[in-house]
């Protein structure tokens, strides 16, 4: 298959810029390939909102730059957070006019929410499931444009670069377009394309309970980094300090931060509201810091929970800003009018990876990113809540423009077949299954909240194991998306254990016991 444009993923990212090049390009082709069904993404299960200053009398782009700066802590590029700021109100003209829809107080006005780790009211939602709204409605744009082809249920298994290319004549460090398997068939084809965007979504699979859906097993950053482009600040793995506490693990219901800026509390089994010992702002602290005074209750506690408080808020109001986890809530046994809610933190969205400049262009030639698969900078050392969509958006919108102003060269290589002489299809499923869960076990033990270096140094030698015994299988056997999925979440640890072990002082969401006493500089 021949392509202009290839899109890997389909969430706000991706679709994004293949409504904006398909529109401004007619004549040209965009390919999306997604793994699962078309609106199976990260951005389906943002509750929260988007992170956008639009009253300008209580609120101003200081604030929100100054917001995003103190909970980056001190690694954001300033540059880039003036950029993402100030462009929301543009961004958000687009949204509306493809057709997304956002809560309005009775006067019509935007009604704004404010979460944990911002001053003011700029939160814009669509009730708690303002992703859900916003995939909705650039898949209607999507299927109105001819010149997008939208794969479904077909997953990428690696970049193709001057790595599979022999002619000596090919551009270093270039990508050409993917490896693509279709999931129904089991057949395995080339896409070749003048331009690759990596739209993958996170990696929270890899430490098994997550707020993110089961398709975040970042194979964008593990594709990238196999083909070597850089990768950054993956150390940075921001948890989510309220997901509904589930007995069993795996993917877990995401309490949005909004409930908290809506007024609830958080309390210990006793009863006690503990976090404004850790933080003046109590409730409404970063997401790192919340997460870390959980951590801390529940080690002094031996508790395996804590709760958070509903019970004084005024109950119709919630229902009416938080339907989708009033009702969740019921489905669990848990009324909120007079039932605490048993929360605990859980892996939530990845501040590092590939890295971009503005334009969204990586260190390959010809292969961009866009979304939570990458590092721009705007967030440092942890996201403020809220800005993942904004910048989804926003790098959209410069890989977009990148695009209208730059000729696109077209691929004269002659890409190879993908090879996979002398192997077999498996049988042994229960290997990968069994290496899964000692992979997502071993995360969560000696990766997690806190860590320290004898945990991240015996993670490296576990890790080691499971590498090789994975490796093995994946060149003896015929591919298959849970093996490759796996392969791609080993890689995504390796990144994220490594540069742990790098990073000498503690910065936002990342916490290592032994650098409390060091001293940087």
């Amino acid at each position: 298959m021949i392509t202009d444009y290839l899109v890997i993923g389909s969430g706000i990212a991706g679709l994004t810029f293949a409504v904006k090049i398909a529109e401004e390009f007619p004549e040209r082709k965009v390919v999306i390939v997604t793994k699962d069904s078309e609106d199976e993404s990260n951005t389906k299960y943002a509750q929260g909102g988007v992170a956008i200053v639009l009253d300008k009398d209580q609120d101003s782009f200081k604030k929100h730059i100054k917001d995003t700066l103190i909970a980056g802590d001190g690694l954001c590029d300033e540059a880039v957070v003036k950029m993402v700021v100030e462009e929301g109100p543009k961004r958000l003209e687009e949204l509306l006019l493809w057709g997304a829809n956002f809560d309005t107080d009775p006067d019509g006005a935007f009604s704004l929410g404010k979460e944990g780790g911002h001053s003011e009211y700029r939160i814009i939602h669509h009730k708690d499931i303002t992703g859900y709204e916003i995939e909705r409605a650039l898949l209607t744009r999507v299927r109105q444009l001819p010149n997008i082809e939208l794969l479904p249920y077909h997953f990428a298994i690696d970049l193709i670069t001057d790595h599979h290319i022999k002619d000596s004549g090919v551009k270093p460090k270039t990508c050409y377009g993917a490896y693509v398997l279709n999931q129904k068939t089991g057949y395995i084809f080339t896409v070749k394309a003048n331009s690759t965007l990596l739209a993958t979504g996170g990696i929270g699979k890899v430490y098994g309970h997550t707020t993110n859906p089961t398709i975040a097993t970042g194979d964008g950053i593990a594709m990238a980094y196999r083909a070597k482009a850089r990768v950054k600040d993956m150390e940075f793995v921001q948890f989510h300090p309220t997901a509904l506490y589930d007995v069993e693990g795996g993917s877990s219901f995401l309490i949005s931060e909004a409930v908290r800026g809506f007024g609830a509390y958080l309390r210990n089994k006793k009863g006690y509201r503990f976090i404004p010992d850790y933080d003046d702002r109590a409730e409404l602290a970063s997401r790192d810091i919340v997460s870390q005074s959980i951590d801390n209750e529940l080690k002094k506690s031996g508790d395996a929970h804590v709760f958070l408080d509903c019970t004084h808020l005024d109950i119709e109001k919630f229902k009416k800003h938080f339907p989708n986890i009033y009702d969740k809530c019921l489905e669990n046994h848990i009324d909120i009018e007079t039932d605490w809610i048993p929360v605990v933190p859980a892996s939530h969205y990845l501040c590092g990876g590939i890295q971009v400049d503005k334009k969204g262009k990586t260190t390959l030639e010809n292969l961009f990113a866009c979304g939570e698969c990458t590092r721009t900078g705007l967030h440092g050392a942890n996201r403020l809540a809220s800005n993942s969509l904004l910048e989804a958006l926003v790098y959209a919108h410069n890989i977009y423009k990148y695009h209208s102003k730059h000729k696109l060269e077209a691929v004269n290589v002659e890409i190879p077949l993908w090879n996979e002489e002398g192997t077999v299809i498996t049988k042994e499923h229960v290997l990968i299954q069994h290496n899964l869960k000692e992979l997502q076990a071993l995360m969560r033990d000696y990766v997690g909240i806190v860590r320290n270096n004898a945990r991240l140094k015996r993670a490296v030698k576990r890790l080691d194991v499971i590498y090789t015994e994975v490796e093995d299988l994946y060149r003896e056997s015929k591919v298959t998306t849970s093996l490759c999925e796996l392969r791609n979440m080993i890689n995504v640890a390796h990144l994220i254990i490594n540069q742990s072990l790098e990073r000498k002082e503690n910065k936002g969401g990342y916490f290592n016991s032994d650098n409390i006493n060091v001293i940087v500089g």
